[in-house]
């Protein structure tokens, strides 16, 4: 009997994401985005996203099995994503995980949705390094990792950002700045026409006596909206492509600063940088020259595993399943706010204490 097809399903924010993946080989994946619903709003609105995932969840598992030329019956496992996230979009994902399985018979595996953008770059080049650090920069996480067996091992956190996260951080300032929603892409497309030396925005945590491995955006993130309203209140017309590019520059230059420092001191000779900001042209340019400075060997997934997908769900139960972990129990539920701890994240339905009131 061959290895397992895994299906991962992947609901926690503003992406539906399904994937096939075998023996670490991505053999078909799908995804609906609800973004441009959100865009009017300048930001996810949770009820809007889950009320997507309910329409968009069907439809995408089927065409993800068809670009793979799978039937149903093929799937052998199933992964979904159980956390962080919102909270609504988690149920929905997790919802129709249980039920395709359920149906088929097949075992359940819950997955962090942090260590399934680790796991996505395994898919574009092979099985990660033992051990790795690794760098996830996105939307709502900045963390430094020290990665060893992704299924089996505990991972170890480097440092993790204080307040804004990076992809946060270009969100808010891009929205001052009059960019669209979203605001990482939109900062990354105006940087192209602009200085990055024109404006010198702070690097927190970058001194001596510093956390040298912790990340902090709100600094950066509130000089640069006092920089755009000082143009504004002097009738000046706000040079955006300048300030977007010197965002991006500071932004990028803690990151890829911290990350090889960190592959120093510990002796790690890999640096893998995942999340939606791994798609940001500076951070990645400013990466590879790093990196290679150092002698370090980068690894970043492509631009269309960065950002959220169902691929990189079953990317990590595939993991599981050849490690021979334990399938999620029936009553696994959602944790909208699980620390990355393990690959796996199984957190169990709250029962009513005994005696407790029901209400009518």
């Amino acid at each position: 009997m061959g290895a397992a097809v895994v299906l991962g399903i992947e609901s926690s924010c503003d992406e539906t994401g399904a994937g096939l993946v075998r023996e670490g080989r991505l053999l078909g994946h799908a995804l609906a985005s609800s973004m441009d619903e959100h865009a009017r709003f300048g930001g996810v609105v949770p009820e809007i996203a889950a009320r997507a995932h309910l329409q968009s969840f069907t439809p995408v598992v089927r065409q993800a099995l068809d670009r793979a030329g799978l039937r149903m019956s093929d799937i052998g496992a199933v992964a979904v994503t159980t956390g962080p996230g919102l909270s609504g979009a988690l149920q929905v994902g997790l919802a129709g995980a249980k039920t395709l399985a359920y149906s088929l018979g097949v075992p359940l595996y819950g997955v962090h949705h942090l260590a399934g953008h680790v796991a996505a770059d395994a898919l574009e080049h092979g099985p990660l390094p033992d051990p790795c650090v690794v760098l996830i920069v996105s939307g709502g996480h900045t963390s430094l990792l020290l990665v060893r067996d992704l299924a089996r091992d505990p991972i170890v956190h480097l440092g993790d950002t204080l307040d804004d996260a990076a992809g946060e951080c270009f969100d808010k300032v891009a929205r001052v700045f009059g960019l669209p929603y979203p605001g990482g892409p939109a900062v990354d497309r105006a940087a192209r026409d602009g200085d990055p030396r024109a404006v010198r925005f702070p690097r927190a945590l970058t001194g001596p006596g510093d956390d040298p491995y912790a990340f902090s955006f709100s600094g950066v993130k509130t000089a640069a909206a006092r920089w755009a309203e000082g143009h504004r209140l002097r009738g000046e017309e706000v040079p955006v492509a300048d300030g977007a590019a010197s965002l991006q520059e500071a932004v990028a230059d803690v990151l890829t600063r911290k990350a090889v420092a960190a592959c120093r001191e510990f002796g790690v000779g890999t640096l893998v940088v995942v999340g939606g900001v791994a798609a940001n042209s500076r951070v990645r340019s400013l990466a590879e020259r790093r990196c290679a400075a150092a002698g370090i060997t980068l690894r970043v997934p492509p631009r269309g595993l960065c950002t959220d997908n169902g691929a990189m769900i079953a990317a990590v139960g595939d993991l599981l399943v050849r490690a021979g972990a334990e399938p999620a129990p029936l009553e696994v539920s959602v944790d909208p706010s699980a620390p990355l701890e393990y690959a796996s994240l199984t957190p169990l339905a709250q029962t009513p204490a005994r005696g407790a009131v029901r209400a009518a």
